[in-house]
């Protein structure tokens, strides 16, 4: 079996030096391109060096963008089946959720990620890659904790982003006992987290809080 990589960031990009380096190295010894998976708007060509650059240092150099949409292309299904690494962009969580989640795209990214395709979520990526995805009221429409079904990349534990910004502590060990995870991550900007096999084993940046079920 595959070792399972996934890359979460509690803000937006860019990728930490470190853990950008690591991403490199694994997706490097698979053929094919990165894809950023990204909900579009104006202007988004200029801002996905944001997302590569790190990448791009490290020996990364041939890139698929792939605009989400509610419902994906065969295309975007073949692209994504070749790539080496996938990296989920932040923004508007709940679209991400739609368009990746409930599409076959979620269930390509769960065979890819299973295969040993490193994954990297910042923001809503992050949010939505737990099988218990959990989007706080500051970042969405309802102004409610919404709690919905993730990509399922981790499976026992929920994920808060924007951790001190958001004041996300109550919410984050609310969010624990509703779901019955074993444990709760909360990252700040600025803070990456490399899981390997659904284990935290490199952090970079300071941000990164744990809440043990059994400890609340």
């Amino acid at each position: 079996m595959k070792d399972r990589h996934l890359f979460l960031f509690g803000g937006g990009p860019p990728f930490g030096e470190e853990l950008g380096r690591e991403f490199a190295a694994i997706a490097s010894a698979r053929t094919g391109k990165t894809a950023i998976l990204f909900i579009e708007r104006d202007g988004w060509p200029e801002y996905m060096p944001t997302y590569t650059g790190v990448l791009e240092r490290n020996g990364l150099t041939e890139f698929m963008y792939l605009a989400l949409t509610p419902q994906p292309s065969r295309t975007a299904i073949e692209q994504l089946l070749g790539c080496n690494g996938i990296v989920i962009c932040g923004g508007d969580t709940e679209r991400y959720r739609s368009h990746i989640v409930d599409t076959v795209l979620g269930s390509v990214i769960q065979d890819m990620y299973g295969k040993g395709v490193p994954v990297a979520g910042f923001s809503a990526g992050a949010l939505i890659s737990p099988a218990d995805c959990v989007i706080p009221a500051v970042d969405n429409a309802s102004n409610t904790n919404l709690f919905l079904r993730g990509l399922g990349l981790l499976r026992d534990a929920v994920v808060s982003v924007h951790f001190t910004e958001w004041n996300e502590e109550e919410n984050l060990k609310a969010a624990i006992a509703r779901t019955g995870v074993s444990i709760g991550y909360g990252l700040d900007d600025g803070t990456g987290v490399h899981f390997l096999n659904e284990e935290p084993v490199h952090t970079e940046g300071g941000g990164l809080y744990r809440f043990a079920r059994q400890e609340l």
